[in-house]
């Protein structure tokens, strides 16, 4: 996604892509054949059955991109900065939250229109259909939008050492949020609570690449093959031992999850960006507007899949479960791409063209 306030970074748009495809993936394989129940026998696809870890991705990569854009700027105009952020999300959220209001007409209560800015807490409207289900995480983001100025601003002036302090009091919270909360596994994956570090990490990303980018280029390459290789490793112990799905509503495990799983994440961003990979002209293109149409992907995947789910059925052609699933997945994806292009340019692109430049740059 370009942007008035940094040069464009095609890498960061291929892991926008690689975060909704995991979340479409999960879906997918959970609508069709998990039937959001742990699957411990298939651990070692955790990123598929745990596959809500796109999630963190997307949220590791907002506190990347905003502390970056931040460390080459002077200040950040907070108003212009709330500005274009309104401009990039609500226009389709909002479109998902009357879809949500409408299908759920009979149940609606005038209240329910604060949860445009809580759909993420309660009986969210948005929350009350799969169609609309994966907007939870708007208001998560809105609200670190919220606060982001200000911490740059005091990163800038106290460097790493104010997001670690920060890091430090939130594992503090999540501790005291264990204790008292009865459903603390559902807490931390939906709120926060749960998410808050995930964007401090990204943003501690950024200002390691800043300093150490020249290293990371040098072994980018095999940085990569290790942080995957780790990435593999924690979502299988994740899905092995730990699934969102168990039906033990207080798990410690998730006290320490949501962190484990942004430090993953942040160290995937560093080395893929020092790797370089110089992927072929037609698939570079098709990544870099796969991640540009990765906002309308995330949202709509839902409502592709349960309509395709509703026409097509359970198509089992096949004798292997792994066959059936990739069918049903190609089956799924250029639905899903063809309808987030349509979005895009017909939602998205409209309203982005209003953003402007919301940093001073630095002087020289």
């Amino acid at each position: 996604m370009k942007s008035h306030n940094l040069a464009y970074i095609p890498a960061l748009d291929h892991l926008r892509l690689l975060a909704a495809l995991l979340v479409l993936v999960f879906h997918t394989f959970h609508l069709y054949f998990g039937l959001w129940q742990p699957a411990p026998y298939a651990a070692a696809l955790g990123l598929v059955t745990e596959g809500h870890t796109g999630v963190a991705l997307f949220f590791v990569l907002s506190g990347f991109l905003f502390m970056t854009i931040a460390l080459q700027s002077e200040r950040i105009d907070y108003g212009a900065f709330m500005r274009n952020r309104f401009l990039r999300i609500f226009p389709l959220f909002l479109f998902f939250f009357f879809i949500a209001i409408s299908v759920g007409r009979d149940a609606f209560r005038a209240g329910d229109v604060l949860y445009v800015f809580f759909s993420n807490l309660g009986q969210a409207p948005t929350s009350g259909s799969f169609i609309t289900g994966a907007a939870w995480t708007i208001s998560v983001e809105f609200t670190f939008y919220l606060v982001f100025p200000f911490l740059a601003r005091f990163v800038r002036a106290e460097g790493a050492a104010y997001l670690l302090r920060l890091i430090a009091l939130m594992a503090l919270v999540k501790l005291a949020a264990w204790g008292v909360s009865e459903r603390s596994t559902h807490m931390f994956y939906s709120t926060l609570v749960g998410r808050f570090d995930q964007f401090l990490w990204g943003m501690l990303a950024a200002l390691m690449w800043q300093r150490h980018a020249s290293v990371l280029q040098r072994h980018g390459r095999w940085l990569l093959v290790l942080a995957l290789a780790v990435l593999w490793l924690a979502t299988t112990v994740q899905a092995r031992f730990a699934s969102y799905f168990l039906p033990e509503p207080r798990q410690a495990f998730w006290v320490f999850w949501g962190t484990a799983e942004a430090l993953v994440w942040a160290g995937v961003v560093l080395a893929y960006l020092g790797a370089g990979i110089g992927w072929p002209k037609p698939l570079a293109r098709l990544l870099e507007h796969g991640g540009a149409w990765s906002y309308s992907l995330y949202l709509w995947h839902g409502l592709v899949l349960f309509t395709l789910h509703r026409a097509v059925g359970s198509w089992m052609p096949f004798g292997s479960v792994a066959a059936n699933a990739l069918l049903h997945f190609a089956l799924a994806l250029p639905l899903c791409l063809a309808v987030a292009w349509l979005s895009f340019l017909t939602i998205e692109q409209p309203f982005l063209r209003l953003r402007g430049r919301y940093t001073a740059p630095k002087e020289r």
